[in-house]
């Protein structure tokens, strides 16, 4: 093409341009060279002209700016042959790919997501003046955090069809340390008090490994304000920091910090005042304030009324309240009187409430555990009630809420709350050998959220050697919309000692029955619930044990000794539940105390009650809650009430607590506790039969022998203690954290029986028959603890809870036994 006249249109930073003459005329052609990517419909409709169009100098370099600011291209040049226009471009390269090298303090994903933010991702084009922006911007960060040596640079790798990689390499070096503090104009505390107070520590020495001298710029920026509230929370309302230094080294491995601080004097409050709208809380208000005329000013106290006063207010709808203290000083009493002044605000109502993240539990069943209501005022007591509550489900993993203004109104509010599920149900399951019980195993399962329903259900059956049952059960917590709960089970249990070591208490137990269970609320963190069972038990087949005495004569027909214990019971029952756990599975704060007693009625075959008292305290000591210590108290109690027959009831054996296993880690299970014992009568040589031989007589009851089982038969009465230190799961995802726990252990206790008397067997002799049976103690001494330590990791895994303990006994008696590593699925301690 010949071209008649050539002129560039303009220079301008980017490229070099050709200026145009001083001249208008009619464009009647466009054209365009140099695309590749971008579409020419795209690039003409950039431009503020068309054809039959009068254009002008100025006219064609607004063009240019306009096609720049599209972003595509890296060089514009505009050319006129006589009528036509021509545009030479060269379009930006297409991002093909992006790789980081050397970055460890800043993550790949982080460092994503920045670029994106700038449109430095692949598939858009690269700009380089943005690509320089963003290596400051790095480098200016690794300042901020003492990293003075970092180095970030972009290569770019030209590839064909106008593509280019990226790959950003880091040299991030080591973070200079803080070398020296200098703090200068303080008389009143000293710089060792004041450091006492910062985050930052200066030239630590290499053993205090545990703790870093790591310079960075966020962390002095805080510790400037710390020192500031030393001072303002002792009363020196004046102090002020006039002006700090931080000089690096010139190896740049240490910085210098230097403060110069103004301290003044300390102020006293000599008068309160409020104005605004205190919503009709006038005396409350007043009565709640922590601040009193004549005490020093603390600006400590002065932040908490603030808080206090905005949460008051928030309490009864006002959200958005403005509470600020003004103070006004009198630097030659050295007084501050201070105004509160407070503004409510417009009340704020909430126009709705949106459940999300609930896939398996319906929405009923988690609104019914709001106390936030919609078409009510914005409560942040009821929000925070609420999410107690909903986090308290066991099916529950966790749950947040935000406030969403409603657009173009301001007293309405919209909230969101997302709820995180876990497994609902519980897969009970365990197989087992020892050389008692021999291969046991049990399954069961459990749903606390039966089809989403809130209602638990469950099915457990067991089978070993030695015992089968099974347990139908099924409540609804919500039975009433007031929250009065309803439940019940049937039973049947098939217990068999019979075929186990002779050394062990035997028997045999059918038992089934009925039950049913009420709850009802009596306020937010208050249940009290009541109960009664019918129950059929037939025990036959029994070894007969000293112990068992009492419970013999009251049931064992005189005419039908073989005929075993048949008997049938009437229970009611009676329980109170305190808590306040912040959640159902894994709480880390909070307390959990209840109460219960479970008695037969008079008209039962057998008398007793027997009372139960947990309480369970967890206190977090870090402000994620990762550390918690949890301390829980067990203690139970049973015996038998009235007579027959001038024997007194007592409890019955199949009631008795027992010590081991999964409330004292590190023992056997049922291993704590009294022992069987077994009494026989010595024998005295008769007069020779001419058929048998000879004749025994029994002898002297004075005279008898005995020997002692190697395992408890459990006793009636139970102290338990647990302390347990929380800590956080080593090599854990962070999601992962609500549903597995790690704790650092400590289990004491111990399982008497208060009826026993030792003196029963002062002057008889006991029998050795191995080397496993103890000697005989005073059962009822409740003085002999026993103690284990341990570590235990439990994961809520998708068929139920899985725990894992490793624990050493700390003290024990003679016949304990122990088990340091247990394994359970379906439980939780």
């Amino acid at each position: 093409m010949t071209i008649k006249r050539l002129v560039a249109a303009m220079l301008l930073a980017t490229g070099s341009n050709t200026v145009l003459a001083e001249e208008s005329f009619t464009v009647q052609d466009i054209q365009v060279e140099g695309l590749q990517r971008v579409a020419l419909g795209a690039a003409l409709n950039n431009l503020p002209f068309n054809l039959g169009d009068t254009v002008t100098d100025y006219t064609l370099s607004r063009s240019i700016r306009t096609l720049y600011s599209a972003g595509h291209f890296d060089d514009i040049r505009v050319f006129r042959d006589g009528n036509t226009v021509i545009y030479r471009l060269r379009e930006r390269p297409t991002i093909n790919n992006i790789e980081f090298s050397g970055n460890k303090d800043i993550k790949d994903e982080q460092l994503t997501e920045s670029l994106s933010g700038n449109r430095i991702q692949v598939g858009e084009p690269l700009d380089k003046t943005i690509i320089k922006n963003i290596e400051n911007g790095l480098t200016e960060f690794y300042h901020g955090v003492g990293k003075y040596k970092a180095k970030v640079e972009v290569q770019v790798t030209y590839l064909p069809r106008n593509r280019v990689d990226l790959k950003f390499e880091f040299e991030e070096g080591d973070a200079a340390s803080v070398r020296q503090i200098n703090i200068v104009g303080n008389n009143i505390f000293s710089n060792d008090e004041l450091l006492t107070v910062v985050e930052s520590k200066q030239d630590m020495p290499w053993w205090r490994f545990w703790t870093s001298d790591r310079y960075q710029k966020q962390t002095l920026q805080g510790d400037f304000e710390r020192i500031t509230s030393y001072y303002l929370d002792r009363g020196y309302l004046r102090f002020n920091i006039d002006s700090s230094q931080v000089a690096v080294s010139p190896d740049k491995d240490a910085v210098y910090v230097t403060l110069n601080v103004t301290e003044g004097e300390q102020y006293n409050i000599s008068d309160i005042n409020f104005v605004g709208d205190l919503i009709g809380q006038d005396d409350f208000i007043r009565a709640i304030l922590p601040l009193e005329k004549g005490q020093l000013y603390n600006g400590a106290l002065v932040t908490f009324t603030e808080e206090s006063i905005a949460r008051l207010l928030a309490r009864f709808g006002y959200a958005n309240s403005k509470v600020r203290t003004i103070p006004n000083i009198n630097d030659v009493t050295k007084e501050v009187a201070l105004t509160i002044s407070v503004d409510p605000g417009k009340r704020v109502y909430v126009r709705r409430i949106d459940i999300q993240g609930n896939t398996s539990t319906r929405d009923e069943v988690i609104r019914r555990e709001l106390r936030q209501m919609e078409g009510a005022w914005l409560s942040n007591d009821s929000l925070e009630l609420s999410k107690e509550r909903i986090q308290r489900l066991v099916y529950i993993e966790k749950v947040d809420f935000e406030t969403s203004p409603v657009p173009g109104v301001d007293d309405l509010v919209d909230i969101g709350f997302t709820i995180k599920e876990q497994p609902s149900g519980s897969f009970n399951a365990g197989v087992s050998y020892g050389s008692f019980q021999g291969l046991s195993f049990q399954v069961g399962v459990e749903q606390n959220n039966f089809m989403g329903s809130g209602n638990a259900a469950g099915i457990n059956l067991s089978t070993s050697k030695y015992q089968k049952g099974l347990t139908l059960s099924y409540t609804d917590p919500y039975f009433t919309l007031d929250g009065v709960s309803l439940g019940g089970q049937i039973f049947y249990s098939d217990v068999d000692y019979t075929s186990l070591s002779s050394n062990l208490e035997a028997y045999n137990q059918q038992r089934y029955g009925i039950g049913a269970s009420i709850g009802y609320p009596i306020n937010e963190f208050n249940r009290l619930n009541f109960g009664a069972n019918v129950s059929v038990s037939k025990i036959k087949s029994i070894q007969e044990y000293d112990q068992l005495r009492h419970f013999r004569a009251v049931l064992l027909d005189a005419q039908n000794p073989d005929g075993g214990y048949n008997f049938t019971n009437f229970e009611l029952s009676a329980g109170w539940m305190h808590s306040t756990l912040n959640r159902g599975l894994f709480p880390t704060a909070g307390r959990m105390v209840s109460l219960g007693l479970r008695a037969t009625t008079p008209n039962s075959d057998l008398q007793y009650y027997k009372t139960n008292f947990e309480a369970q305290q967890y206190i977090p000591l870090s402000r994620d809650h990762q550390w918690s210590f949890r301390t829980k108290l067990e203690l139970g109690y049973g015996n038998g009430y009235g007579d027959k027959d001038g024997y007194d009831y007592t409890l019955p054996f199949t009631e008795n607590f027992y010590g081991g296993g999964n409330n004292i880690r590190g023992f056997e299970n049922r291993i704590i506790g009294p022992r069987a014992i077994f009494r026989r009568a010595s024998s005295v040589p008769g007069v020779p039969d001419p058929i048998s031989g000879s004749i025994n007589f029994p002898g002297d009851p004075e005279n008898d022998v005995y020997n002692v089982s190697s395992r408890s038969i459990g006793g009636n009465a139970l102290a338990m203690l647990t302390l347990e230190l929380i800590t956080p799961t080593p090599f854990l995802k962070e999601e992962s954290r609500n549903s597995v726990r790690t704790s650092i252990f400590v289990d004491a206790g111990n399982v008497w029986d208060t009826e026993f008397d030792i003196n029963r067997y002062a002057n008889l002799v006991q029998l050795e028959q191995d080397n496993r049976e103890p000697l005989l103690i005073d059962y009822s001494d409740p003085s002999f603890i026993r103690a284990s330590a341990g570590v235990s990791v439990q994961w809520i895994s998708p068929m139920g809870p899985l725990t894992f303990s490793l624990a050493k006994i700390i003290k024990k008696y003679e016949g304990d036994l122990q088990e340091n590593f247990s394994f359970n699925i379906g439980t939780t301690f």
